[in-house]
């Protein structure tokens, strides 16, 4: 089987299984924090899931976890289902778009949403909060990860560099700030747990329903 592409869409050759460059530099790190913060059993929602390497990862790693990924896209819910193909811990990928305020799903015991609010427009950032905090229970986590902005704290050359190219390419994108999404969180009842710093000028954020 030939590898799969570089999962950018003007350069998509049409092959089932994408193939997104960004997971395997942060899939590790990102484990490795999980293990410490996902509960030793139960349902974690996978938002915006895209290829769906990050969920064949996780799910692998987490065997007792039921892992359920989820996203809008038709090509990334086949490219899931590729990746994650034979994995008895992994559902069928869900068409969920977190803006949506209807959710395929009635309740979680995690969610995991990785590298997607600064890649959609603010609107799906507040309807994940709002699903959220409908589908996970008290204490549960929602666990983002990707590059923020933060009140007094410098941003990185590279992030303002990336901040530019994100809005040149559609003006609802762009790194959000932490004080904002966690702003919306609160507002769906859920409370900044966590700040941490990851490699390569990320954070992962981990919020609790209240």
């Amino acid at each position: 089987m030939a590898d799969p592409t570089p999962w950018i869409a003007a350069e998509d050759t049409g092959e089932v299984r994408k193939h997104a460059p960004a997971t395997l530099r942060n899939r590790g790190a990102i484990a490795e924090l999980l293990a410490g913060i996902l509960p030793r059993s139960g349902t974690v929602l996978e938002i915006a899931s895209g290829s769906g390497e990050h969920a064949a990862h996780f799910a692998e790693r987490f065997a007792a976890i039921d892992w359920q990924p989820s996203d809008p896209e038709p090509a990334a819910r086949m490219s899931i289902a590729a990746w994650c193909a034979g994995m008895i811990n992994v559902a069928p990928p869900l068409d969920l778009d977190a803006a949506s305020p209807d959710w395929p799903i009635a309740r979680a015991d995690a969610a995991l949403c990785v590298n997607m609010v600064h890649i959609s427009p603010w609107e799906a950032c507040e309807g994940l909060m709002r699903g959220s905090g409908r589908v996970l229970g008290p204490d549960a986590p929602l666990i983002l990860y990707g590059p923020f902005t933060r009140s007094g704290v410098p941003t990185a050359a590279s992030n303002l560099a990336f901040d530019a190219s994100l809005k040149s390419r559609d003006r609802r994108w762009g790194l959000r700030s932490v004080e904002a999404v966690s702003a919306a969180a609160l507002a769906h009842g859920l409370a900044l747990d966590q700040l941490i710093e990851m490699p390569a000028n990320n954070l992962m954020l981990v919020y609790r329903r209240q």
